[in-house]
């Protein structure tokens, strides 16, 4: 399926109907079936001992598949995650970007199933992977 946007399309898409995620992500890389997505590291995003906490892993991981879903089905602003499992494999810390590998698996009419995987800038060393379904409801008549 060709890609409905082009980086800073969709970047300018996510601005209007996502303002929440304004300046929290970037999009690194955008193709057929794969998107990378960056996020920066705040000290809001630590937990006790200098950790990055689950939540701001889940949040990229969930925010980097939306982006590569919107990339494919255009503007569908209603899909919702259904579904995320995530297997932590490594602590991230503060000094660390990370990067989330998005990869479309299968782009139904109804359901959207990607894996992602959460690098850091060190070495892209492996830090977290998971397995995440998308619903896509029926447009509105």
């Amino acid at each position: 399926m060709k890609l409905q946007f082009s980086i800073s399309e969709l970047s300018s898409y996510l601005d209007e109907v996502f303002p929440q995620v304004v300046n929290r992500y970037r999009i690194v890389d955008l193709q057929q079936g794969y998107a990378r997505v960056t996020q920066n590291i705040t000290q809001e995003n630590l937990r006790p001992g200098g950790t990055v906490s689950g939540p701001t892993i889940f949040s990229l991981v969930d925010i980097g598949m939306y982006i590569l879903l919107l990339a494919h089905i255009g503007k569908e602003p209603l899909a919702v995650t259904t579904n995320c499992s995530i297997d932590f494999l490594k602590k991230p810390t503060m000094d660390e970007e990370l990067f989330a590998d998005c990869n479309l698996l299968k782009l139904g009419k109804t359901l959207v199933v990607g894996e992602v995987l959460v690098k850091s800038s060190e070495k892209e060393a492996l830090l977290a992977r998971s397995s995440i379904t998308y619903y896509r409801p029926k447009a509105q008549t």
